[in-house]
């Protein structure tokens, strides 16, 4: 089993201590030991690739991979080269180690890189919800401050969401855009700047944070009074929850269209009990629930990479 991932992952070391516990043998690497403390020599047959991928304690032949388990791994760095050279250097390396990866015969992918990064683009995203039978609040996805303002007027309160939230940094402190509460007042012509994403606010009496591992489905409710729960880990409550009818069918069914077999659905529950798709992320974080609630979710995900029916 192959576990491609960054050196400081809590989630992952969890999954490969319980598949250790199993006998399961297992190579970890993260994409950025490459090429220094990894290494890969593979060849195209016809009976798909074959060869070795070896770290300083590990050695993998690609044939005989059965799962691959991709967990937001750092990325391609060179950073001993100059730009233009490292610029080179990261598309080699990405085609071609990331394409080894990708193309491994009869691997089960948790998820699959490419898959994942077609289900990262949030207008995707909520397209698929909506044919899976989701429903989601009004959305705008928009450049046009005129059209942003008018649909604040119409469907307000809104929200603004980043449509991908990479880090940077103030006085040398990390920070990411939040998702935040925006009036008619506050759209400008800097809105023409780039895409955005504006959503009707939901009236929610509460949130639920669903993970489907392979067959399984595990559904947290989460308690606070914050618009957006992951700002305040510490004034969170939780609870197992049951969806409603017509929920998990839809949850199987968004996840086959990005050939998907985990995903960590975000819902708004309002007053009436209805649930509102807000976001499924392909790498989302879940095993910090198992503690608070005692799914067994880690054993789901081992199950998964063991390829166990379940």
């Amino acid at each position: 089993m192959l576990v491609v991932t960054n050196l400081d992952d809590p989630t992952t070391d969890l999954v490969i201590r319980e598949l250790h516990d199993r006998d399961v043998p297992i190579v970890r690497f993260d994409s950025g030991d490459f090429p220094t403390r990894l290494s890969v020599a593979a060849a195209i047959t016809s009976n798909g690739i074959k060869g070795r991928l070896t770290t300083p304690s590990r050695m993998a032949d690609l044939s005989q991979v059965r799962s691959l388990y991709y967990r937001r791994p750092s990325g391609f760095s060179f950073p001993h080269l100059d730009e233009q050279t490292a610029r080179f250097a990261v598309t080699q390396a990405r085609y071609g180690l990331g394409g080894i990866l990708a193309a491994l015969p009869g691997c089960r992918y948790v998820n699959h890189p490419h898959r994942i990064g077609d289900a990262e683009f949030k207008p995707s995203g909520l397209a698929a919800a909506v044919k899976a039978g989701f429903r989601i609040p009004p959305t705008l996805l928009s450049s046009d401050p005129g059209a942003a303002r008018a649909f604040i007027k119409r469907h307000g309160p809104v929200i603004y969401k980043p449509l991908s939230a990479p880090l940077y940094r103030i006085d040398g402190v990390s920070c990411t855009v939040k998702v935040a509460e925006v009036t008619v007042d506050e759209i400008d012509e800097d809105v023409a700047g780039t895409a955005h994403l504006f959503q009707q606010r939901v009236d929610k009496v509460t949130d639920v944070r669903v993970t489907v591992i392979g067959e399984r489905v595990f559904c947290v409710r989460i308690d606070s009074d914050l618009l957006d729960w992951r700002a305040d880990y510490g004034r969170l409550t939780y609870s197992v929850t049951q969806p409603p009818g017509g929920i998990a069918e839809a949850l199987f069914s968004y996840l086959a269209h990005f050939r998907l077999v985990f995903g960590a659905f975000d819902f708004a529950v309002d007053r009436h009990g209805r649930w509102w798709f807000l976001e499924c992320n392909p790498s989302g974080q879940w095993a910090w629930l198992e503690p608070e609630t005692g799914l067994p979710m880690v054993a789901a995900m081992a199950d998964l990479l063991e390829r166990k029916r379940t």
